[in-house]
């Protein structure tokens, strides 16, 4: 109980740390954004009018009032009004959610398959060639920009080969691309780290001592190896969350669908500072669920991590490979006993 307590305190501190520098930078940008919305020629309003309008999004207190309002409103859901458009803020980002969920799920579940697709073959494929090749995979899959990404897979799939509509897609099929062009960034850096993991794994002695057991290379690999390579794996997938957002950003803009990559990117171009800071607060915050979700999973899958006597015990070199092994428990079909 401390110790998800202690967890969720630090998540708490790094949302509230979060939203501030957020509103100190962005209220540090130069320029007004009503004063650019609203004084053009076009409109006809009088000084008067653009000043009850700043008056009416409350942009002429003292900073540190506004801070205080804005804290205030965000506690109870109320993200203010957009500047361009004079909307609730929370209702564009109801109405822009869930078209980012819907790709940002499948993008980051194919991004882990498609890593530890990439890591076993490169570890454990059939020939030598073959698993240089998968070795490759992953640093020219990070020299990829996501744009680039998204305009050959177009180029390909939709106008080279007609597998894929660009005009009259269904929902299904509107997917295919940009979930693609989300994960190949993402499963790099991914699968990177869980080959590391994997060799490092191999070398120890309680996988030797498993393998003179008799076990077989899968019973080797998924019962041994992948269990205690997946911890540093689990770290990077809650880190790379935020290449979700950064992502999508691009993501939506090149296949030109609605969600919250592309109302950031209106938001920028029309210094819609409101827009902006709750995009920030809520991809902080869905930063700082996903890590903490990975913290408290630590213990579920590494028994040395649920007891302080257990724990104490793994601190000696060699422990860890000896709990693991005791572990072990391997059935006919797998190796001997």
């Amino acid at each position: 109980m401390t110790y998800v307590l202690g967890r969720a305190g630090q998540a708490v501190l790094v949302s509230a740390l979060a939203y501030t520098v957020a509103y100190v930078l962005l209220s540090a940008l130069p320029g007004d954004a009503i004063i650019a919305r609203y004084a053009s020629p076009d409109l006809g309003l009088t000084d008067a009018q653009i000043q009850a309008i700043r008056a009416s999004l409350g942009a002429d207190e003292p900073l540190l009032t506004q801070y205080v309002l804005s804290v205030a409103g965000f506690l109870r859901g109320d993200f203010g009004y957009s500047v361009s458009s004079g909307a609730a803020v929370s209702d564009l980002i109801a109405t822009a959610l869930p078209s980012t969920v819907t790709l940002a799920v499948p993008g980051l579940l194919l991004a882990i398959i498609l890593s530890v697709i990439i890591a076993f073959t490169a570890t454990y494929g059939a020939g030598r060639n073959v698993r240089r090749f998968f070795r490759a995979v992953p640093p020219f899959f990070v020299s990829l920009p996501v744009f680039w990404v998204g305009i050959i897979l177009i180029q390909v799939f939709s106008f080279r080969l007609g597998l894929v509509p660009v005009i009259g897609a269904g929902p299904a099929q509107a997917l295919i691309l940009p979930v693609v062009t989300l994960a190949v960034p993402i499963a790099a850096p991914l699968a990177q780290v869980l080959m590391r993991s994997i060799d490092e794994v191999r070398e120890q002695p309680f996988v030797t001592v498993v393998r003179a057991r008799g076990a077989s290379t899968s019973w080797l690999l998924w019962r041994t190896v992948a269990r205690n390579a997946l911890l540093p794996t689990l770290t990077m997938a809650g880190l790379l969350f935020g290449e979700l957002v950064g992502g999508a950003v691009v993501t939506e803009t090149v296949f030109a669908r609605p969600g919250i990559g592309q109302l950031t990117a209106q938001a920028v171009a029309n210094r819609d500072t409101p827009v902006l800071l709750a995009v920030v607060v809520i991809s902080t915050v869905a930063f700082v669920v996903i890590n903490l979700i990975v913290d408290l999973l630590y213990p579920v899958l590494d028994a040395r991590l649920r007891s302080p006597t257990r724990r104490s015990r793994t601190t000696a070199p060699g422990a860890a490979d000896e709990l693991t092994v005791s572990g072990e428990r391997l059935t006919a079909a797998g190796g001997a006993r």
